[in-house]
C-alpha cells in the first residue's frame, strides 16, 4: 500500500470509527430516541453524529419516519461491517485486559536455547507455586534476536547473556554459569578433569554463529588465553555443538548439559576463568502489567540461585585424570 493510500485509509478511518457505536445502536433500535437513551447521549448529538456519518460516506444509512428509521440497502451493508468493527475492538480490550490481569495474566518470556531443560522449567514452576493462573508465552532465541524483540515490544523480559549495555535497555545480572571445555571421549586431552585454555590454543572449534552471546564469550576467553580459535563448523545450539564434537569434528566452550551425552569429556577451565553471566533485561521506561511485575520481582529475587551448580562430569572409564 502506497503511503498517500495509507494515509487516506487512516484519515476515513479517524474520522469513521467514533460515530459506529452510535450508527449500530440507531440500527438495532430503528429509533433515535431509544438509541439515545442506552447510549446516555442527547438526541441531537446522535441525530447530529449520524447525519455527519451519512455525509461522509456520501450515502443515506437510514429511510427516516420521524424519530422512527430504516435502514437502507446501504445501511444495512455497513451495519454489518461495523458490528464486525466494534466485536472486534472489544475482543482486543478484553484480551490486553486478561493479560494485565493480576492473577490470570501473561508474561511474554524470552530466554536463552542453553536454559530450556532445566533453568525456565523450574523458574516457572516456582513462580506459579503463587501465582498459579499467570500464562506465559516462551521465546527461545539467541540474546541479540530477544533484544530486539524487547524493543519491539513483543517481550516483557528476557534471560540473556551476555548483559547488555544499551541506553534504552535495563540488564541486572541475578547469576554465572561455568562453562566447560568439550572434547571427543578419544580425544589426548580426555583423560583430564580441568585444563587451562591455553592448552586447546591449536585445537579445531565448533562454536556457535557470529551473533550469539556464547560464540562472543568463546573468542574472547580464547584470546585472553593467548590465541584466536581455529573454527571448523557454526551452529545455532549448544547441543548441535556437542554432537559435533562427539563426532571428533572439533573441541567446544559449553554450559553444562542437563543430562550427560555419551562420546564427549567435558573439562573444567582453570585458566581464565570460564563463566558467562547470565541476567535480565527489559525496555526502560516501559510500563509493566501486574503479572510482568510479579515475575521480575521473582527472578530478582533469585539473585545467585539462578543457575543449578551441576556436578563436574567425570572422565570415562580407562582415562586418567590430572590433579
Amino acid at each position: 500500500m502506497s503511503t498517500n493510500r495509507y494515509v487516506e485509509d487512516m484519515a476515513v478511518t479517524t474520522s469513521l470509527a467514533p460515530r459506529l457505536a452510535y450508527f449500530v445502536a440507531v440500527a438495532r433500535h430503528e429509533h433515535v430516541t431509544r438509541a439515545a437513551q442506552e447510549l446516555g447521549v442527547p438526541q441531537s448529538t446522535l441525530s447530529r453524529a449520524i447525519v455527519r456519518l451519512e455525509q461522509d460516506l456520501g450515502v443515506s444509512l437510514f429511510a427516516r419516519k420521524g424519530r422512527t428509521v430504516a435502514l437502507t440497502t446501504a445501511g444495512r451493508t455497513f451495519l454489518a461491517s461495523a458490528e464486525q468493527a466494534l466485536d472486534g475492538i472489544a475482543h482486543a480490550a478484553e484480551s490486553v485486559q486478561q493479560d494485565a490481569d493480576a492473577a490470570y495474566g501473561k508474561v511474554a518470556f524470552g530466554f536463552l536455547h542453553t536454559l530450556g531443560p532445566e533453568t525456565v522449567p523450574g523458574l516457572i514452576r516456582a513462580f506459579r507455586a503463587d501465582h498459579p493462573r499467570v500464562r506465559f508465552s516462551l521465546v527461545q532465541n539467541y540474546g541479540e534476536a530477544m533484544l530486539e524483540k524487547l524493543r519491539s515490544g513483543e517481550l516483557d523480559l528476557c534471560l540473556t547473556s551476555p548483559l547488555p549495555d544499551a541506553p534504552d535497555l535495563v540488564a541486572r545480572r541475578l547469576d554465572e554459569q561455568r562453562l566447560r571445555l568439550v572434547v571427543p571421549d578419544d580425544h589426548r586431552l580426555a583423560g583430564r578433569k580441568r585444563i587451562r585454555l591455553a592448552e586447546a590454543a591449536e585445537e579445531t572449534f565448533v562454536t556457535l554463529e557470529a551473533g550469539y552471546g556464547l560464540r562472543r564469550i568463546t573468542d574472547d576467553l580464547c584470546a585472553e588465553a593467548g590465541f584466536t580459535p581455529r573454527v571448523a563448523f557454526e551452529g545455532e545450539e549448544a547441543e548441535t555443538l556437542r554432537g559435533l564434537v562427539a563426532a571428533g569434528l572439533g573441541v567446544a566452550l559449553l554450559p553444562p548439559p542437563a543430562v550427560a551425552r555419551p562420546g564427549v569429556v567435558e573439562l573444567n577451565v582453570t585458566a581464565p576463568r570460564a563463566v558467562r553471566e547470565i541476567g535480565v533485561a527489559w525496555l526502560d521506561g516501559h510500563p509493566d502489567t501486574p503479572p510482568v511485575a510479579a515475575f521480575k520481582r521473582f527472578l530478582l529475587s533469585r539473585r545467585g540461585r539462578l543457575i543449578p551448580e551441576l556436578e563436574p562430569l567425570a572422565p570415562q572409564e580407562g582415562h586418567q585424570s590430572e590433579n
